[in-house]
């Protein structure tokens, strides 16, 4: 008889499902102890105050790259401080950016929500959809929307809670899904955006600390970022039928009847309203095309690109999703029949910003939170002190690029910005790397991997309340756990599976992007 022993009995499929599902529903009964999310974002800007108090004192080695000079912690409960803090109070909620882009494009949705238009768009495309493909669907639709800045956070995310709603699914998973595509897969696009020369920017500065000839393509990441936009798509559909979706089957509804989206085939009437109203949206899209193709279009950048973040175009993304939505639901309106006056336009902006009222309220203390946290400079110490740390490791260089997926993805737990995190890094990193023989092309494509991964998992991302507000329309006992555990999964299989990906992208040879090598020199 053999002394060895046995080895232990294979965990069922079944039994390892029922504990992810526990500890994903410990994770969100934790979170939603947490407190409202507006008085979180108090009890966090005071956390910040009395940090910033205690370590302005000290003296930090770390160079701040935006200043060359050692990095220095301010304190927010200076005479000073509380002074700027109390002056700049409502130009700080103004000028918080989410809530104008939010309040702005949700004017021209609601009103093709009242009207009906996006009710009758969507049966339309349920009809001709199967609804086995309705989750890749979504996410493709969410990844294309990285190209109109904001849009995916105030049109599609909503809208997928909606689609999902209308097909018998359960409302959640349709916005888990959607909020994975949009802020999850982040850089997975294969439609290049504003993002791509707002980065090579700082990854071209970067790299001229080290040498001042090096130049980098803007679109250096962009085959890589397109193959991802399978990889996302894959997983986030597995993720959402598999695991999502089973998790929240018997969790309930409260949608409103009147807000019960109805199956029931367009009317005759309805039909041509809607093909009405999507021929006064292809009116809109015409004009535009028209407008922004002459080389002098005032819709150009100086340079005539369309799509960098200078260009008016883009700044002109919200505006126009404003009146994409807003005409073809007005068209609609009136050839349904559910407008019969401009009484019933204004009732559908108003019904629209009296659901908002909830987000104002935290968007108000987010923005004061996250101006406190950017004047003490807490986050750059953050990502300075990871930065030196993974380069004291003096790792492989394969082990190094895993390491700054790990570090950024830590990092934007905190700095939800894509630029301000890499004006901050990308000093250390790209000149780091490129002394070990890696390209700044490589590194700039482990950074969009981190960056991306943890967005959906952050109560600090300046978007996450406004995700929970939707959530709570169809379940209103969601909080900040909820949204959390939702996520979760999409969070840390994207963050494994991508960054596997980019290393046997690498190891296979295939090109990054134009002019984008993987070594240097």
């Amino acid at each position: 008889m053999s002394n060895q022993p046995s080895e232990p009995a294979p965990v069922p499929p079944e039994i390892r499902a029922g504990r992810a599902s526990r500890a994903l529903d410990a994770l969100e009964r934790a979170g939603n102890k947490l407190p409202d999310p507006a008085l979180l974002f108090v009890v966090l800007a005071a956390v910040v105050v009395v940090l910033s108090a205690a370590l302005a004192p000290l003296q930090f080695s770390e160079i701040d790259p935006r200043t060359k000079q050692p990095l220095v912690i301010q304190s927010q409960l200076s005479g000073k401080a509380v002074t700027e803090f109390l002056a700049s109070m409502v130009p700080t909620f103004t000028g918080f950016h989410p809530l104008g882009v939010v309040l702005v494009a949700l004017l021209g949705v609601g009103i093709a929500e009242h009207s009906g238009f996006i009710n009758a768009g969507l049966k339309k495309l349920l009809a001709v959809t199967p609804r086995a493909l309705l989750t890749p669907m979504l996410i493709v639709v969410a990844i294309v929307s990285h190209t109109a800045a904001d849009a995916g956070y105030v049109l599609v995310i909503p809208l997928g809670a909606v689609i999902f709603h209308t097909a018998g699914r359960h409302p959640l998973a349709g916005i888990s899904a959607a909020f994975a595509g949009v802020s999850g897969g982040f850089s997975a696009n294969f439609v290049p955006s504003s993002l791509d020369p707002l980065l090579q920017g700082l990854t071209q500065a970067g790299a001229g600390i080290l040498d001042p000839k090096r130049t980098v393509n803007p679109l250096c990441n962009w085959f890589f970022c397109s193959a991802s936009c399978l990889l996302i798509v894959g997983l986030g559909w597995f993720i959402t039928d598999r695991v999502i979706e089973p998790r929240i089957a018997r969790t309930p509804v409260d949608a409103a009847p009147e807000e019960e989206p109805r199956a029931a085939d367009l009317t005759p009437r309805e039909a041509r309203a809607l093909w009405a109203g999507l021929a006064a949206m292809a009116i809109c899209i015409g004009l535009l095309v028209a407008a922004s193709a002459p080389a002098s279009s005032p819709l150009r950048a100086p340079g005539g690109q369309l799509t960098i973040s200078t260009a008016p175009l883009m700044n002109a993304i919200v505006p126009l999703i404003f009146l994409f939505f807003l005409i073809p639901g007005i068209v609609y309106g009136y050839a349904a029949g559910t407008f019969t006056s401009h009484r019933d336009v204004i009732g559908g902006m108003s019904k629209t910003m009296g659901t908002m009222a909830y987000y104002l309220v935290m968007a108000f203390f987010a923005a004061q939170f996250i101006y406190l946290f950017n004047k003490s400079n807490l986050g750059a110490l953050v990502a300075l002190k990871g930065a030196a740390a993974l380069q004291a490791m003096a790792l492989p260089s394969t082990v190094t690029i895993v390491g700054i997926i790990a570090l950024t993805a830590t990092v934007n737990l905190f700095i939800g910005s894509a630029s301000a995190k890499w004006a901050l890094l990308a000093p250390i990193f790209v000149p780091m790397l490129m002394s070990l023989g890696i390209s700044p092309e490589l590194t700039q494509a482990a950074y969009r991997v981190g960056d991306s991964t943890t967005n959906i998992i952050t109560p600090l991302m300046v978007y996450f309340p406004l995700v929970v507000v939707y959530c709570q329309k169809y379940v209103k006992g969601t909080g900040i756990g909820t949204l959390m555990a939702l996520m979760l999964p999409y969070s840390m299989t994207f963050l494994v599976a991508w960054s596997l990906f980019l290393l046997a992208y690498w190891q296979l040879g295939l090109p990054l992007g134009l002019d984008a090598p993987y070594v240097y020199p």
